[in-house]
């Protein structure tokens, strides 16, 4: 039986090509914010300007459960602290045969928080970690 598009997707993410962080099940935050400037023209009552100002991009929120991949993302966090360490970031969507279906690329992206998931063997969650980009916007394809 085929696999419905958008069922059992996985997000693959990579930083300047070739640091692998393995697969992701879950991703926020791709998007843009504009600033808008409104306009009140003199003598014109029946609208006001809207103009676009700065943008803002939203953090980029990835979690996973904990398995194999993890330890390259601890090893990623722990060189974070190198002086302008960025990154370019690209995000892969992936099938459930592991076909790229969309991809982002994210300019200058830069690890703003990793939390590691609380491990307790009396507990029945899902051990999950998560991992948050920031970035100053999308590249080209």
């Amino acid at each position: 039986m085929p696999v419905e598009n958008g069922l059992t997707l996985r997000f693959g993410v990579t930083l300047d090509g070739d640091t692998d962080l393995g697969k992701w099940t879950k991703c926020e935050g791709l998007g843009v914010e504009y600033e808008i400037h409104e306009y009140r023209e003199g003598g014109e009552n029946g609208y006001v300007h809207r103009l676009p100002g700065r943008r803002k991009y939203q953090t980029v929120k990835l979690t996973r459960p904990l398995d194999g991949d993890s330890g390259r993302t601890a090893k990623l966090v722990s060189e974070v602290g190198q002086p302008g360490k960025r990154y370019t970031a690209r995000i892969r969507v992936l099938d459930a045969q592991g076909i790229e279906v969309a991809s982002w690329s994210l300019d200058s992206a830069l690890v703003s928080r990793w939390n590691a998931p609380n491990l307790d063997v009396n507990g029945k969650d899902v051990a999950f970690e998560t991992l948050e980009l920031v970035h100053n916007g999308f590249l080209g394809a």
